[in-house]
């Protein structure tokens, strides 16, 4: 008892510490960055400003200005969302603490369903809605764009109004046709987000086509996917891909109008689900099981932070590790990870300290340094002479870019070889020269450096020959460039050099698009908006983007949907508080968007399908289609969550045969495909032996497990021989000896002889020549043994005592001696018969 008011008691004192501590915080001001919405709202949706005087522009103008003024609320607590220092790590774990005892609670209803909710706004909105609405009842166009995106994204923390949004996106729309709020109106009327309308996909279609052929680049992807997947249309490759080139058209020209070299397409595109281990979780998912598993133990790196390897890498380089360090300054040029942002300043200091290893600020090369310094350096020059010629956290230079090429080209590096072919062809700070610069292509593709096969291959394109073209394109989609995906799109397209295949062309098409993820999805804003803990707009943005076909998109939604309440919490302790996250309309949608995920070949979405048909979540429950489901993914030997569904599902009987023999099938494959499911696997046989074994003692009509004791079948003496032959060979190979003992393919091979001499058709020859042998010896002893047998009948016929042995052979000698005279193996000149011998013998 008094242990237990000594914890209340510590509890109480920590809940006060918090609060005091947090109010304290919460009094100082906080700027906030604002939404991109907020910093679009000042122009039209289509992304042109009104440029005709129209009735309320002042008051548009008047409004934005207070807009601006107007601070985002920000929570006590968040304050300690990213802690520094003592004190607020302290309070940080102390607010986690808090929450986890006191705050574990269901999630709200309307995070999922996303109903309209609204609040008093504060005297600054109210009169910058005020001005607005008065311009908006004059048609100002800005007016009632500012409106609808308030409304629809909460911005300028005015309350979230779906219904009040598609009010003004309709009008909007109908005034002249507006392309970007027709995408809005489609959008909602697909998922009749917020209950603001009835979902329609006829209407979602129709405004989603207008919207297109107004250049959104938005519908386009969406009317693409709708038709390539043929959603809530009849599948029409020949449309997808003629929307799908207009944004692939687009994305290219946005690659090409970067710096030199095109402009980096940093990849926001990712399954929430992947950050937890999966849907099912570590170890229960594909990409957490099987070959996708962690391999090494606890402590490896391969569960080792962002951080922990940052601080890892760090450290190596201060000691003086090159690799390190160079690694250390592609990640942080790169953005090598969604919590790793660009830093070019950070990275050209990793670059130069590695090149100055190697060449001083004088430019003069060093000799004293450790052998593969060299390679290393060069690998940095290409990287800071990228960054001189781009302008990347540095003033642009061709002469300085050029200087570090050659450096790096003088080491092999293939990024310098690419970089100054590019200034060459271009003419970038050198005089243009395409055949040098298609030299230099030429050097670093056989690097496979990808983006220079995409640029070998277009001038091959442009000399005619296509063959050679597609081959390097080919090479270069490996590595997932984007514009080896354009050219072989364009070729599958219009039949070059093959038969037009309108299949590849969408898919190639549809890869190209969505790499261009900058200029029409809403992956920023979802992923910002999910960190900071917003559900709603993060699950909003990621609709946007599921619409528009991205799998991982409709993964997320799927995802977030589908979310239950902590496990650990007080409803999960007391039934009558439990709340289900999955409402009907929440779990209908998330259906939908599984379904997609699935078609788009993530299997774990596929068993999950399986699973809201088997518990009947968002549609009748259909035991046949989830035991389908399962079977699928199943086939993929990838999911082992399948698999064993599918064994249980037959121990069971629901919604297939009961069989008991075909669910420890199912359950030995769930062990195979993933060593982790060894306890659940293992636990499951257990109950299964017993129930196969009570079926068989009650005669029950369920087929029981059959054990395989077939007795193994003797082996002949082929078969003997070859095992023999092979275990021989596995026992020399297993076996590590000198070169030489057992070096076949000696660098001095014998003189005058052949160095390869023992190859691999050595045994097959020993083989031959053994079964021949025998063939040989059988046909030898049956001749024996059936002259024996006719000199026994003959000797029985005349009454003779059979011979010995002995006397047998001597006189098959003599007989043999009497019908040919020794005259030698071959006959000597003048015998009578070697004029017959040398003609080849009587008869030939």
């Amino acid at each position: 008892m008094k242990e237990t008011l000594r914890r209340i008691l510590l509890l109480l004192i920590l809940c006060c510490y918090v609060f005091f501590a947090t109010a304290t915080y919460a009094q100082q001001p906080v700027e906030a960055a604002p939404s991109s919405h907020d910093e679009d709202a000042q122009t039209n949706s289509a992304g042109e400003a009104s440029q005709i005087p129209t009735i309320g522009d002042d008051n548009v103008q008047k409004a934005v200005m207070i807009l601006h003024k107007i601070k985002p609320p920000t929570s006590r607590l968040a304050r300690f969302s990213n802690p520094k220092g003592v004190f607020r790590t302290s309070v940080y774990y102390a607010k986690e603490l808090f929450y986890l005892l006191f705050m574990n609670s269901p999630q709200l209803p309307e995070l999922f369903t996303l109903k309209s909710r609204s609040s008093k706004p504060n005297a600054a909105l109210f009169n910058a809605v005020e001005l607005l609405n008065d311009a908006g009842e004059h048609d100002n166009r800005d007016a009632l764009y500012l409106l609808a995106e308030m409304n629809f994204y909460g911005n300028f923390t005015h309350p979230r109004n779906y219904s009040q949004a598609f009010q003004y996106y309709r009008q909007l729309a109908d005034l002249d046709g507006n392309a970007t709020a027709q995408n809005m109106l489609g959008f909602m009327y697909a998922t009749g987000i917020g209950g603001a309308v009835k979902q329609d996909q006829a209407k979602a279609m129709l405004y989603h086509t207008f919207a297109a052929d107004g250049e959104d680049t938005k519908s386009q992807m969406t009317m693409a996917y709708r038709h390539h997947a043929g959603i809530s249309t009849a599948r029409n490759c020949d449309k997808a891909v003629r929307y799908y080139q207009k944004v692939a058209e687009k994305a290219v020209s946005y690659y090409r109008s970067g710096p030199p070299g095109g402009h980096s397409l940093i990849k926001e595109a990712y399954r929430l689900a992947d950050e937890e281990g999966g849907v099912y979780g570590e170890g229960a998912s594909i990409v957490s099981a099987g070959a996708n598993a962690k391999q090494g133990g606890p402590t490896s790196d391969a569960y080792a932070a962002l951080d922990d390897v940052l601080e890892f890498l760090d450290m190596k380089s201060r000691e003086g590790d090159l690799k390190a360090t160079l690694h250390l300054g592609r990640m942080h040029y790169e953005g090598a990870h969604r919590e790793l942002s660009r830093d070019l300043r950070a990275a050209k200091e990793h670059f130069m300290r590695v090149a100055r290893q190697y060449w001083t600020a004088e430019g003069k090369t060093k000799t004293d340094v450790h052998p593969g310094t060299e390679k290393l350096a060069g690998k940095a020059a290409g990287y800071l002479g990228r960054m001189f010629l781009r302008g990347e956290g540095i003033q642009q230079s061709f002469p300085l870019a050029k200087v570090w090429f050659n450096r790096g080209i003088s080491q092999g590096d293939a990024l310098s070889q690419y970089m100054l072919g590019v200034m060459y062809l271009e003419g970038l700070g050198v005089e243009k020269d395409a055949v040098y610069a298609a030299e230099l292509f030429g050097a670093a593709a056989d690097q496979d450096l990808a983006v220079a096969q995409t640029r070998l291959g277009a001038l091959f394109l442009d000399q005619g020959d296509l063959q050679t073209a597609t081959a390097y394109f080919e090479h270069a989609t490996r590595s997932g460039h984007i514009e080896a995906f354009y050219y072989l799109a364009d070729i599958n397209n219009q039949g070059l050099g093959r038969d037009r295949s309108c299949g590849m062309a969408a898919v190639y098409y549809k890869v190209v698009a969505e790499k261009a993820e900058v200029i029409h999805s809403a992956f920023p804003e979802a992923n910002e908006a999910y960190e900071n803990g917003d559900r709603e707009t993060a699950l909003v943005a990621y609709m946007m983007a599921a619409e528009q076909g991205y799998e991982n998109a409709q993964a997320n939604v799927a995802y977030l949907l589908d979310q239950a309440q902590p496990r650990f919490s007080l409803s999960s302790l007391m039934p009558f508080l439990r709340h289900k996250a999955t409402a009907v309309g929440d779990a209908a949608l998330a259906l939908i968007y599984w379904t997609r995920s699935a078609k788009q070949s993530n299997f774990d979405s596929l068993v999950k399908m399986g699973d809201y048909y088997l518990d009947g979540l968002g549609t009748i429950m259909d035991r046949e289609k989830a035991a389908a489901c399962y079977q699928a993914a199943a086939e993929t030997m990838q999911s082992a969550q399948a698999m064993w569904n599918l064994g249980w599902m037959h121990e069971n009987g629901i919604g297939i045969e009961q069989d008991f023999h075909l669910a420890k099938r199912y359950y030995d494959q769930a062990l195979d495909t993933n060593r982790e499911a060894y306890l659940p696997v293992q636990s499951a046989l257990f109950k299964l032996r017993f129930r196969s074994w009570w079926n068989k003692v009650t005669h029950g009509n369920v087929n029981s497990i059959k054990e395989d004791d077939e007795p193994k079948k003797s082996r002949t003496f082929g078969e003997w021989l070859t095992n023999f032959l092979e275990a021989d060979a596995a026992y020399y190979a297993d076996h590590d000896y000198e070169p030489d003992d057992w070096d076949t393919h000696s660098s001095d091979p014998m003189p005058g002889g052949d160095g390869e001499y023992f190859d691999d058709d050595i045994d097959d020859d020993i083989i031959e020549t053994l079964i021949i042998v025998g063939l040989a010896a059988t046909l030898a002893f049956l001749v024996y043994y059936r002259h024996r047998q006719r000199e026994q009948q003959r000797q029985a016929v005349h009454g003779e005592d059979p011979e010995p042995p002995d006397a047998v052979g001597a006189q098959l000698q003599a007989q043999v001696q009497e019908q040919q005279p020794d005259g030698g193996f071959f006959p000597q000149p003048g015998n009578l018969g070697f004029n017959d011998w040398v003609a080849g013998g009587i008869g030939h």
